[in-house]
Order: C-alpha cells, then structure tokens, then sequence
C-alpha cells in the first residue's frame, strides 16, 4: 500500500501547521502550503522530514486560481496520488467593526480566500482524488477547515462571517457531488482556537470561555483541531461525510 498524500493549505503557522504535524505522525506524505516559501515553511518542511514524511514545500496563493492545477501537479508527480486536500488557509477581516461600516476590500478579500479559493481548489483536488480512486488503499478526503462563525454571528467580524458560512454550504455540495465516488467531505469548525491570527483578542476569548461562553470553560489549542482532522483524513469516523464537526468546546450547543 503506498503512504497517503495530503496537501495542507495554510500549513505555516497555527492550527495548518499543527495538522500536518499530526497527519505526518499518522503516515501522511505531506504537501505544505503557503503564500510565500518563507522561513516558516521551510522550518515546517525540515520537521515533517525529521519525522519520516516524505515532505513537499509548495507555495502558491490559493485566491490565485490559476496556481491550483499546477501545485496538485507538483504533489502527485513528488509524492504520488492525492489523498487528503485539507483547506485550512483563510484570512480574517482587515478591522473588526460595525457591519454599516464594512469596506468593499476587507468583504472581497474574505470572499476570494475563505470561499472562492475554496471552493475552486475542492473542485480542481476532487478530479484527482477521482482519478486516484479507492484502489489506493485508504480513505480519499476532503476536509475544509471553517470556523464556528459559520454558525453563530459575529457583528465585528460580518464579512468573515459570510465567507464562512457559504465555504460551510461548499462542504455540503462537494459531499453530495463525490459521495457517489466514495470521497468523504467534512466541515471542521474551530471555535475558540489560540493560534497567531486569535493572537491579540485571546485573553478576552480566555475570559469570555472561563465565564460560560464554551462548555468547556477553556480555549482550544491547534493540536485539537489537528487530531480532529487526522482521525477524518485516516477514515476513523466511517459511513460518515457531509458533517459538520464542530471543535468548539460545546460553544453552540443551545442553552437557556
């Protein structure tokens, strides 16, 4: 049986980094992307190999459209078939306030990297995942990484809020499209994450968790969200795609 091949966007920093970590401790072949092929990445890159993954350093923008065919081309002719896409790389809003006041460039911009990108890079991945298909032996994925403001609006941030809950309604789609040829999509949602985007509001989320907000009166670390998208990409939850699998610390359970 060959090693599986993920392609990891975003993989520099925070909960990206962290899934393909966990995924090269669970016998991935990693593609790891980001914008530029800058220190981050290399150093990322360096671990995976001291780990045993055969590890590809790929930057590419993913809003630039035009990239996607030529990175999955580069995975598969480096390290074999696509197994697992995971789209994680996303960007927030470039100022939290009112959504009266929202500018066009901070709505285009969450628009062309949380969803256009998304989608799009979904659609080019899944015609490999296709083309591999399951006499690879193991589970062929995708898994997009969203954001429980998906679910639950955020008035600062209403841009971010709309790109996510159309890439949630992307995930639905592309379960239903390639079910049929045995590929699993999944939503994964992190609610209260502690990573370098969440950086400069994190003791007020710390608080806001401690007074009640999450179930679980704490913050979420990356390595949570990682193990939740190893046990997806690893086919541990069978007979399962087209969820929504929120790591939140019960944040959206509804209460009253």
């Amino acid at each position: 049986m060959t090693r599986p091949v993920a392609l990891v966007t975003g993989a520099s920093r925070g909960i990206g980094r962290a899934i393909a970590l966990e995924l090269a401790r669970e016998g991935f072949d990693i593609a790891a992307n980001d914008l530029t092929d800058g220190d981050e990445l290399a150093a990322l890159v360096a671990e995976l190999r001291d780990m045993n993954a055969n590890a590809l350093a790929l930057p590419f923008d993913v809003a630039d459209l035009t990239t996607h065919e030529t990175a999955l081309e580069k995975v598969t002719s480096t390290l074999g078939p696509l197994g697992a896409l995971i789209n994680n790389a996303g960007v927030g809003v470039l100022q939290r306030g009112d959504p009266l006041d929202v500018s066009e460039a901070s709505f285009d911009r969450c628009i062309a990297v949380n969803t256009k990108a998304l989608f799009f890079l979904c659609q080019a991945a899944a015609h490999h995942l296709i083309s591999a298909s399951a006499d690879i032996g193991h589970p062929r994925t995708i898994i997009n990484v969203t954001s429980s403001n998906a679910t639950a609006a955020s008035v600062p941030r209403s841009e971010y809020c709309a790109s996510k809950a159309a890439a949630a309604m992307i995930s639905k789609c592309f379960a239903a499209r390639l079910g049929p040829e045995g590929i699993a999509v999944y939503d994964v949602q992190p609610g209260l994450i502690e990573t370098p985007m969440t950086a400069p509001v994190i003791d007020t989320y710390r608080q806001r968790a401690a007074d009640g907000l999450c179930l679980l009166p704490w913050v979420g670390q990356p390595e949570d969200v990682a193990r939740t998208v190893a046990s997806l990409a690893t086919g541990r939850l069978p007979y399962t795609t087209g969820h929504v699998i929120s790591v939140d610390g019960g944040m959206l359970v509804p209460r009253f």
